[in-house]
């Protein structure tokens, strides 16, 4: 029951860190780096490329390739390498028709099938507003924590949301918090040669098969306990008063 959750919906991405099933509060950490950011960045390629995608189809789209083709590399000087050395290999093709006259139009997907997904992990590649990555934002959640739990929060980082399914995003995250976590530990333990040796930090992003609808099932097995039917407001109360009755909690009783 001690674990942080990256939520990344298409919105937003929040790092929460649970400890024994409770929530720690002050540590949460919310960014403006969501999926929508991923469509858009997609979309900006496609256009600045100059490729033949209806304006009004754009959009749709940019996030169908994000779905259907994106992946999370490792490197990205490596992937631009191997997309210039090998094109047939990387560069997928994309047909549809066009909304207003039906005529068929096609365009190539190539770089932006690994860049969109950094944003992630590069996001001054998609906006300067927003420059921190993501596994740094996650070690600056578990490093608020209370000490005592940092171990175990590194230890069981678990995804949510269905802009975590790319290929290999865990992968990659995982690596990056280890690099960020192996660098802290290497200079403390350079602080204190010759005393007490520290033991390395373990580092494991978790992958799990409801991981696209962890927030759904999340809340599915929530309103399953009796506790719940304490705590909320019945279609009767919600009839009567309209949707100012969510400005109402009924546990405290009190207004939002």
């Amino acid at each position: 029951m001690t674990g942080v959750v990256v939520d990344v919906g298409d919105g937003a991405t929040h790092v929460v860190p649970v400890a024994d099933g409770y929530v720690i509060g002050s540590s949460i950490k919310s960014i403006p780096v969501a999926g929508k950011d991923v469509t858009r960045f997609i979309q900006q390629l496609m256009r600045e490329r100059g490729e033949h995608v209806p304006p009004e189809e754009s959009l749709e789209v940019a996030r169908k390739v994000k779905e259907m083709y994106c992946y999370t590399c490792s490197d990205i000087v490596k992937e631009f390498n191997k997309h210039d050395k090998e094109p047939a290999k990387f560069i997928k093709q994309w047909r549809g028709t066009k909304p207003k006259t039906g005529a068929p139009y096609s365009c190539d997907i190539g770089y932006e099938r690994f860049l969109g997904p950094e944003v992630f992990f590069n996001p001054e590649i998609y906006s300067s507003d927003f420059t921190i990555p993501l596994p740094e934002v996650i070690d600056k959640c578990i490093q608020s924590a209370p000490i005592d739990t940092r171990r175990a929060l590194y230890k069981n980082v678990v995804l949510s949301g269905g802009s975590t399914m790319f290929k290999d995003f865990n992968r990659r995250l995982q690596r990056d918090l280890k690099k960020i976590v192996d660098a802290r530990f290497q200079l403390s333990d350079a602080r204190i040669r010759g005393e007490v040796k520290a033991q390395p930090v373990e580092v494991n992003v978790v992958s799990h098969p409801i991981q696209r609808y962890a927030v759904w099932f999340g809340g599915s097995v929530l309103a399953s306990t009796p506790e719940f039917f304490k705590a909320c407001h019945t279609k009767a109360e919600y009839e009567e008063c309209g949707a100012s009755i969510c400005r109402t909690n009924p546990v405290f009783k009190g207004m939002y």
